[in-house]
C-alpha cells in the first residue's frame, strides 16, 4: 500500500498544481474539458468574490502527486462545485478518493465560515456517450458507469433535470452528455429547484458573465418544468427526459 497525505494547495507557485495538471491529462478522457493548470494558479492567485476556489492533493512519501480534487465555493448560492477529482492509475482502491472527498467538505466549510450544505459535480453519462468517447474512456483507463457508481458510494445522486453544459460541444453549442450531481450534507429524496439554479448561475458567472449565466440558468429552470423540487436518483441513474 501507497502512504499517501492530504494538502490543501493556497500558494499558486506550488508545483503541486502543474502535476494535478497533469494527472488530468493522464486520467480524464476529455481533459480539454477540464480547468487547465495554469488557469488553476490564476485562480488561486486571484481569488473571486463570487467564488472561493480550493485545490486538495495526496502526495506519497516523496511528494509525488497521487491524486486530487479541485473544487469551488459560491458563495452566492452557499454550495459547492467540484471540478476534476482523479488517483492515479497505481493508488487507485485504496480509499484515497473518499479520503480527498473528506478534506473536500472540511475545506468547503473553512472556505463558507460554516457548513457547507451541498456539493455539486457533473459527470458524463455512459448511455449518452459517442462511440469515440468510449474508445478515448477505453484509452484513458477509465468507464464512465463505474466512475457514476464510485460517486454513489461517496453519497452523490443524480438530480433529475436535464442537464447542459453550456458551451463545449459541437458547432460551439452545449454540452448533452453529462448530468449533474449533488452530495447533500444531510441526505435527502430531493433537493429544491432554485437551489440547483442558483448553484449553476453562480458558477457560470465567472466564466461568462452574469448576463449569459442568468439565462442558462433560467434554461435550466424552464427545464425543471415548474417543479420546486428535483427527485434525486441513484448517481449511475440519468434524469427522466434526456436523450
Amino acid at each position: 500500500m501507497i502512504t499517501s497525505r492530504l494538502r490543501h494547495v493556497t500558494d499558486p507557485q506550488d508545483p503541486a498544481i502543474q502535476a494535478f495538471g497533469q494527472l488530468q491529462n493522464r486520467v480524464y478522457f476529455e481533459p480539454d474539458m477540464l480547468i487547465p493548470a495554469q488557469y488553476i494558479a490564476q485562480m488561486l492567485a486571484q481569488p473571486s468574490g463570487t467564488r472561493r476556489d480550493g485545490l486538495v492533493v495526496a502526495e506519497n512519501d516523496s511528494g509525488e502527486l497521487l491524486g486530487g480534487t479541485l473544487f469551488h465555493y459560491l458563495p452566492d448560492a452557499d454550495s459547492g462545485f467540484g471540478s476534476f477529482s482523479g488517483i492515479r492509475p497505481d493508488a487507485r482502491g485504496q480509499g484515497l478518493l473518499r479520503r480527498l472527498d473528506a478534506e473536500r467538505w472540511r475545506v468547503l466549510d473553512e472556505l463558507a465560515g460554516h457548513p457547507c450544505p451541498a456539493v455539486f459535480i457533473d459527470v458524463a453519462n455512459p448511455q449518452r456517450e459517442t462511440p469515440k468517447q468510449q474508445e478515448q474512456e477505453r484509452r484513458a483507463g477509465s468507464d464512465a458507469l463505474e466512475r457514476r457508481r464510485k460517486f454513489h458510494a461517496l453519497g452523490f445522486r443524480t438530480v433529475d433535470v436535464v442537464y447542459w453544459q453550456p458551451v463545449g460541444g459541437e458547432n460551439g453549442g452545449p454540452v448533452k452528455d453529462m448530468d449533474l450531481l449533488v452530495n447533500l450534507r444531510e441526505p435527502a429524496p430531493q433537493i429544491e429547484t432554485s437551489k440547483v439554479v442558483a448553484t449553476m448561475r453562480a458558477y457560470w458567472t465567472p466564466w461568462m458573465g452574469p448576463e449569459r449565466a442568468a439565462r442558462y440558468a433560467r434554461e435550466l429552470e424552464e427545464r425543471a418544468g415548474g417543479r420546486t423540487e428535483l427527485p434525486l436518483l441513484d448517481a449511475w441513474e440519468g434524469p427522466q427526459g434526456a436523450s
